[in-house]
C-alpha cells in the first residue's frame, strides 16, 4: 500500500488558526470532543473549546513571561510549562521547563509537584512527559544546566530519559544530546527520542521492566537542524518540527525524510545559527534572530479532531495555534481513563 505522506505538502495559504493571546503554546493536547489544552507560560494550560472560547487554567497566574524586558530570560526563567500528558484520571501532567520539576494539575488549577529531584540532586531541565497504556510515566531531561540556552553546544551531552513505575523514578537512558520529546510506536515496542542538539532521533526497544535497549538512530544521522516535537500518524510515519529553522517534516517507516511545510526556506539567520553551533559559539541573540511567520519557533505537532486528521502546530514564540487538515489520521494518543480507539 502506498504511503500517503509521499508528495504531501502543506500550502501556508490553507492554514487556519485557533486561540489568541497565548503565551508559549509549546505543547498541545487534543481531546476527542475537539477541545485543546495548550501549555501556557502564565503557569498552567489554556483550555480552548472547539468554538474558539478559551480559559486559562492555572494555580496562580504568573506575569513574568509577558512583562520581562530581556528576551532571552523570557525563555529561560520563571514557570515555563512545556510537555503535557493526560493522567489516567484526566488531570494534566506538566513538565515545567522553568521550575525544573514534574507537576500534576487538576482541571481546577490545583497543582502539586511530583518530582523535582532524582538521586538526591535537582532533576534538571524537565522537558517532556509521556504516559503509556501501562500507566507508566516517561519523562525527559534535556540538560542539568540551569540556562538551557547555554547547553546549545555540540559538546554538552548530559540529557536523559527516566521512567516512573511501581519502582519509583529512575533513569533508563542517558548520554543524550539535549533530550526533547519522546513517543512510543503503535505497539509500544520502541521509544523514539529527539536529541535536539544531536540533530537526530534515537530509538530504544522497550523491555517489559521499563528498561531501554538496542539504542539506534532512526532516520538521518543529522537533520542539519534542531528537532523539537514528534508524533506518529496511523501509517507509521513519524512527524516532527525543526525548531528555530521552522519546518515540519516526516520520517517514513523506512527512515526517509520528507519536508511537509517549510517556513524557513534557507534563511540567512538559520544558516548563521547552524554555523555558530558547529563552532560552539551559539548566543541567545543568534537563536532569537531565527523563526518563521507561521508559528515562530515551531515546537510540536498534535493530531486532533474527531477523525485525528487535524494537525495543530505548537510553538515557543507564537500567540495562536495554526492548524491544517491531513489526508490521513494521526496515531491515537493514550487518552485519560482509556486508550482512545
Amino acid at each position: 500500500m502506498a504511503n500517503p505522506i509521499d508528495g504531501f505538502q502543506v500550502n501556508p495559504a490553507d492554514l487556519k488558526y485557533i486561540g489568541h493571546d497565548l503565551q508559549r503554546p509549546e505543547c498541545i493536547l487534543a481531546e476527542p470532543d475537539g477541545s485543546l489544552w495548550a501549555a501556557d507560560a502564565r503557569g498552567g494550560v489554556m483550555h480552548i473549546l472547539p468554538d474558539g472560547q478559551q480559559e486559562l487554567i492555572a494555580q496562580s497566574e504568573q506575569t513574568g513571561f509577558a512583562q520581562t524586558d530581556d528576551e532571552a530570560s523570557r525563555y529561560t526563567s520563571g514557570t515555563l510549562p512545556n510537555g503535557l500528558a493526560f493522567a489516567r484520571n484526566g488531570d494534566i501532567l506538566i513538565s515545567n521547563f522553568g521550575t525544573d520539576r514534574l507537576e500534576v494539575m487538576r482541571r481546577d488549577g490545583e497543582t502539586k509537584v511530583l518530582y523535582d529531584t532524582l538521586n538526591g540532586k535537582p532533576i534538571g531541565k524537565v522537558n517532556f512527559v509521556l504516559r503509556d497504556s501501562k500507566d507508566r510515566i516517561w519523562l525527559t531531561v534535556s540538560t542539568t544546566i540551569s540556562n538551557w540556552m547555554a547547553a546549545s553546544s555540540p559538546n554538552i551531552i548530559d540529557g536523559f530519559i527516566a521512567v516512573v513505575d511501581e519502582k519509583g523514578l529512575r533513569i533508563v537512558a542517558d548520554g543524550l544530546h539535549f533530550t526533547n520529546e519522546i513517543r512510543l510506536d503503535a505497539n509500544e515496542e520502541w521509544l523514539y527520542a529527539v536529541e535536539t542538539c544531536g540533530m537526530k532521533i534515537t530509538r530504544f526497544r522497550v523491555q517489559d521492566d521499563g528498561s531501554l535497549t538496542h539504542r539506534e538512530t532512526f532516520g538521518p544521522e543529522s537533520h542539519a537542524a534542531f528537532i523539537d516535537g514528534i508524533a506518529f500518524d496511523a501509517y507509521g510515519n513519524l512527524w516532527g518540527t525543526h525548531v528555530m529553522t521552522d519546518r515540519i517534516f516526516a520520517l517514513t517507516p523506512e527512515g526517509d525524510l520528507r519536508i511537509i511545510l517549510d517556513d524557513d526556506n534557507g534563511s540567512e539567520t538559520g544558516k548563521a545559527l547552524l554555523r555558530a553551533f558547529a563552532a560552539d559559539r551559539v548566543t541567545p541573540d543568534l537563536q532569537l534572530a531565527c523563526g518563521g511567520q507561521i508559528a515562530n519557533w515551531m515546537a510540536s505537532v498534535t493530531f486532533g479532531g474527531p477523525d485525528l486528521k487535524t494537525v495543530y502546530i505548537g510553538s515557543l514564540r507564537g500567540t495562536t495555534i495554526p492548524y491544517f487538515s491531513a489526508p490521513f489520521a494521526g496515531l491515537p494518543m493514550v487518552h485519560w481513563n482509556e486508550r482512545r480507539n
